[in-house]
């Protein structure tokens, strides 16, 4: 069964809109089943990655002071990590969300898109809990330490950032899918790759200035800027709105439109390729 031509994919999502639910729900129950932690295991893994980079540059090597931060370390790394644990998480369920969904895709119709999306939405749920932990670390530190913190009137814009996070990580998700379901290794690169990109984005440290090639890759990079618009409005009060978070908006748009175009088109390869 097809897709009715004139039925825009907009619509056709907005009407399977309880199967996308479901399966955001399923993907979260699964990773969780038997879990003894359950749902804590989304603010561990940013907290402890945070605790662990707070270890590595303020005691093992005591490259913090170099830094130019106006806030403790501790949050500046949190408050990167949690935005970028939802990003991987994302996208490392995407890659393998149409082959782990076989059974699903090989019989039945509905739009293949709410594959990665229900990954996106599991991880989102995740973010949501970890930025709570957020909220709470920085209330410790403002109340327990010299770090005088007032919420500025930029948190805000926040939801702007998180939309242009998330259309970046849903066309990136979509074209992983599809890549996957034709060449199965793709998982395994990408495996390696996110690891990476961690390290060419200013997740624990802030952007090179000194005009160095991995001051201008990390410049270059579109979670960057978007990372950065994350501080920006939690804690320096700055508009997130600078001539690089233009530009990461601007990809971001053109990722998620040229991901959904091409995820479309190649849908009806997907049963055959299982």
């Amino acid at each position: 069964m097809e897709a009715t031509g004139g039925l825009s994919a907009a619509t056709e999502l907005l009407r399977f809109r309880h199967l996308l639910w479901s399966l955001t729900r399923r993907d979260l129950q699964v990773r969780y089943r038997q879990s003894l932690l359950g749902i804590a295991w989304a603010v561990l893994i940013p907290l402890s990655t945070t605790l662990v980079f707070t270890f590595v540059f303020t005691r093992a090597v005591n490259v913090v002071g170099s830094m130019t931060i106006d806030m403790p370390y501790v949050v500046f790394a949190y408050l990167g990590l949690v935005p970028w644990t939802f990003f991987s998480t994302s996208l490392n369920g995407c890659v393998n969300s149409l082959v782990a969904n076989r059974g699903l895709v090989t019989k039945v119709y509905f739009p293949r898109e709410v594959f990665p999306l229900s990954a996106i939405g599991s991880a989102f749920a995740d973010f949501c809990v970890a930025g709570v932990v957020l909220a709470a670390m920085m209330a410790y530190f403002r109340v327990f330490t010299p770090w005088h913190y007032r919420p500025p009137a930029t948190l805000l814009l926040l939801p702007v950032v998180v939309c242009v996070q998330v259309a970046l990580t849903t066309g990136l998700g979509m074209l992983l899918a599809m890549a996957n379901l034709f060449y199965r290794d793709v998982r395994q690169v990408f495996g390696v790759a996110i690891n990476l990109w961690m390290f060419v984005t200013c997740v624990v440290y802030p952007l090179p200035t000194d005009g160095s090639t991995l001051g201008r890759i990390v410049a270059a990079n579109p979670m960057t800027p978007i990372i950065e618009a994350y501080r920006d409005c939690v804690v320096y009060g700055r508009s997130p709105f600078t001539g690089r978070f233009a530009v990461a908006t601007v990809l971001s748009a053109a990722v998620i439109g040229f991901g959904w175009w091409c995820f479309r088109r190649q849908a009806h390869r997907f049963a055959e390729c299982i």
